[in-house]
């Protein structure tokens, strides 16, 4: 996370994590969720906290979710089914349920798949956000396989040289596991900014950097002076649209566009879902999958090769102006042992949140 999206220490406010977690499930619980499903996804949610991941964590998405079931949006007791299987791959349909409870069940077919062939594919349909991807590819890289995640969905991406939004963020998460070192994870949005991010940067009244997001025309802002609180989003029915990773096309845009598209195919085309053959912004689908590293090499090998590859990256010669080199993964797994610790910090705002919330839904506050 960036330092320019992080709470000031002079108002956040550190709450303990075994609190949140309870409040989180009773939560889940009062929209109609199971108990397990409602433990699974506050484990989804509580994790992108404890990361330091805090745009798909419960600041951002848990109140999201509460609006979709109070709408109908979400089904809080969907029933997943297989409709489509080889001893590969399989479809899923998620019977619109949440997708933060959809995608580690996908995830579970997939390893239990690469356990018997080597590797597994599950593509979602029918399913809501998905939330951290990266959680979903780390349950794979716990059973020491390597995990694959994607989602695709809304329209909020210009392609380059485009002036309307044709594509999601389109996020891709890649987990692996060392031995001794934290697991590789990378998981990041292929616009120039993950969507969510802007909703933090409004949280805390900051401007939006140069070559974050397009101007109503689909040119890129480049001036770094647009407040979040103007950014009027297209997946929201605005006008403002984000760029592709790489911003313009002279500094690699169409990488991000071309990924974005790909995720699409993987996601979306891959699961005949609907609504990817006119790009319509209501569209949500998802993709995992496993592979077994036995399959292909010897597990101890690979391991302590990853450890040696991660460790090098480590011990890079930082440039000017920086203490380290790391790697991706490596901050999350140290903010998490953190944040247990020492509790996870929310805004102000998000308190009074839980607050407004917890009396609505006849919920004990524990927060203080």
């Amino acid at each position: 996370m960036l330092e320019h999206f992080r709470i000031p220490e002079d108002i956040a406010i550190k709450v303990d994590a075994t609190n949140l977690r309870s409040m989180t499930k009773d939560v889940f619980l009062k929209v109609g969720m199971s108990n397990s499903d409602a433990a699974l996804a506050t484990d989804v949610l509580l994790s992108a906290d404890l990361k330091g991941d805090e745009t798909h964590g419960v600041s951002n998405m848990l109140r999201a979710y509460v609006r979709m079931f109070n709408e109908g949006i979400l089904n809080p007791l969907a029933k997943e089914s297989i409709v489509r299987e080889t001893p590969a791959t399989a479809v899923l349909d998620g019977d619109q349920g949440l997708g933060i409870v959809t995608c580690p069940k996908a995830m579970k077919i997939a390893i239990q798949k690469a356990k018997n062939v080597g590797v597994g594919m599950v593509t979602i349909k029918n399913s809501g956000h998905a939330g951290m991807m990266g959680y979903h590819a780390l349950l794979a890289a716990e059973e020491d396989m390597i995990g694959v995640a994607y989602t695709s969905g809304g329209n909020s991406m210009i392609p380059t040289w485009g002036s309307e939004a044709k594509l999601g963020t389109n996020p891709i998460a890649f987990a692996a596991p060392g031995n001794k070192e934290a697991p590789f994870c990378y998981d990041a949005a292929n616009t120039a900014i993950a969507g969510n991010k802007i909703g933090l940067a409004n949280r805390l009244g900051v401007e939006l950097m140069a070559g974050w997001v397009a101007n109503p025309d689909g040119s890129p802002d480049m001036s770094g002076t647009t407040m979040a609180q103007s950014f009027q989003s297209s997946a929201l029915g605005g006008e403002r649209m984000q760029l592709p990773l790489g911003s313009t096309r002279e500094l690699g845009s169409h990488k991000g566009y071309g990924l974005g598209v790909m995720v699409d195919i993987m996601c979306g085309l891959l699961s005949g879902a609907e609504g990817y053959a006119n790009a319509s912004p209501t569209r949500r689908s998802h993709y995992v999958a496993a592979y077994n590293i036995e399959a292909f090499v010897s597990l101890d090998e690979f391991k302590n090769d990853m450890d040696g590859m991660l460790q090098g990256l480590r011990e890079t010669k930082p440039a000017p102006g920086h203490d380290r080199v790391v790697y991706a993964g490596m901050i999350e797994a140290e903010q998490e042992k953190e944040r247990i610790e020492k509790g996870i910090p929310l805004h102000p705002e998000v308190l009074d949140w839980f607050k407004q919330i917890c009396a609505e839904f006849s919920i004990e506050y524990r927060l203080d």
